[in-house]
């Protein structure tokens, strides 16, 4: 039947503000768990601080220590949290969670639609600085993941926003929760809001998975290129990147008869052991064993013991390779920026890899509509839509931005700051 779901998570609050909240898991274990918990943590907009992990193949013990990301400024809702955390831990004890996730309502009774399927947000606003990212926060904070964004933005100054989204309280299949979701959305917006409309999405859902295509031209400087120091728009990213580059990885065998030791070193940065645990996930590796300790002058260290899903050591030099090359990219270039003309336009591109499982980077898109909204930059369109090249699938995110007298897009020093804004919000520095 499973262990009660008060045991599988628990959460201690912190005592005072400058300590962090402690959150164990105590599971069985399944393939990528560690990867998946990461996920939901994102999400919530929280940083891990420290981290150990253990596992015998059956069972998962994990204790996080967690802090507010430097970018989110809404409150934590605990007991949700703990509701995701459990939700995806194997063999608990959790009817709600277990019929929504059947598309059922709790009750045993099963649903024509599925509560995890993508429903249509349609929201007609006046248009203002800001908006689209007031709007993205109003979504994460409801625990709204965006699947697939359109904007437009009309020429009598209207937006027309449709947004993709699915529900983590997996709940957008009861009347109450769309309902309770658009009146939200139109207090808070106030006179700004024109209409809402939230509904199961249809067929074109499929057809806006692949949007206009890359040019062969931006899609290899976008995907291809690695940063060098006279790619550096600023001193304070050459000196980013110097810390980057300073990254170690280290693979042994000889410390443990039964598993390869991975020794990480590198600069701190938001989602860094998701960044780690999505590749160990991805690339079939098991982790019996790992300290993410707390960062020391900025860096980290990670010790991680691992094995192949054989049960195996890591012992052919061309694995060792493929895993070593992996990681440090990681760790370099876990974000692609990229600012391009579009005609007349002045396009901003945000590119991360995504899962094998098909899952992209939480609070990408709210990380970016902050910072351009921090810049005082309006966007004139935006989309969300999935690229491929020879070695993985990456999510793209695409920004038409508006010029203005106070930000000319047209200068090489406006664009260096917008690369620079955005890439530091979302590396959390």
């Amino acid at each position: 039947m499973g262990i009660p779901s008060d045991d599988v998570v628990l959460i201690q609050l912190p005592k005072g503000p400058s300590e962090p909240t402690v959150v164990t898991v105590n599971c069985p274990d399944k393939p990528g768990l560690g990867c998946d918990l990461c996920r939901i943590i994102l999400e919530f907009g929280l940083s891990i601080a420290r981290a150990d992990f253990s596992t015998d193949g059956r069972w998962c013990y994990i204790v996080f220590w967690l802090v507010p990301n430097v970018s989110n400024s809404s409150r934590i809702d605990w007991e949700s949290l703990k509701n995701r955390l459990v939700s995806i831990c194997p063999s608990c004890l959790l009817p709600f969670y277990y019929f929504n996730q059947q598309g059922g309502d709790g009750n045993g009774n099963q649903n024509s639609t599925l509560s995890s399927s993508v429903y249509l947000l349609k929201l007609c606003c006046l248009d203002r600085k800001g908006l689209l990212h007031d709007v993205t926060k109003i979504l994460s904070e409801l625990e709204f993941t965006i699947q697939k964004v359109k904007v437009m933005t009309t020429p009598d100054g209207r937006v027309v926003d449709l947004f993709y989204i699915t529900d983590g309280m997996e709940l957008l299949h009861t009347k109450q929760r769309r309902d309770d979701t658009t009146a939200h959305l139109i207090t808070v917006l106030g006179k700004y809001c024109i209409s809402c409309e939230l509904q199961l999405a249809g067929p074109e859902y499929e057809s806006m998975k692949a949007f206009s295509s890359l040019p062969p031209a931006v899609a290899e400087e976008l995907f291809s290129y690695e940063l060098a120091d006279k790619e550096a728009s600023s001193k304070e990213l050459k000196a980013d990147l110097m810390a980057l580059k300073k990254a170690t990885v280290t693979i042994d065998n000889q410390l443990s008869p039964v598993h390869t030791l991975l020794q990480i070193q590198c600069v701190d940065q938001k989602g860094l052991f998701y960044d780690i645990l999505r590749t160990s996930k991805d690339c079939d590796i098991q982790i019996a064993y790992g300290r993410f300790s707390s960062s020391l002058r900025g860096y980290r260290n990670m010790d991680l013991f691992i094995r192949q899903a054989d049960g195996k050591k890591i012992v052919d030099p061309k694995h060792q390779i493929a895993l070593h090359s992996r990681l440090k990219e990681e760790m370099l270039h876990p974000f692609r920026l990229l600012i391009v003309n579009r005609g007349p336009d002045t396009e901003l591109l945000v590119a991360n890899p995504v899962e094998l499982s098909g899952k992209g980077r939480p609070r990408v898109f709210h990380d970016v509509t902050l910072a351009l909204k921090m810049l005082g930059i309006c966007i004139f369109s935006a989309e969300i839509g999935r690229h491929s090249t020879s070695d993985r699938q990456w999510e793209v995110y695409r920004f038409l931005l508006d010029d203005s007298c106070e930000f000319p897009l047209a200068s090489s020093q406006a664009r260096n700051r917008i690369v620079d804004r955005v890439r530091r919000i979302l590396m959390g520095w």
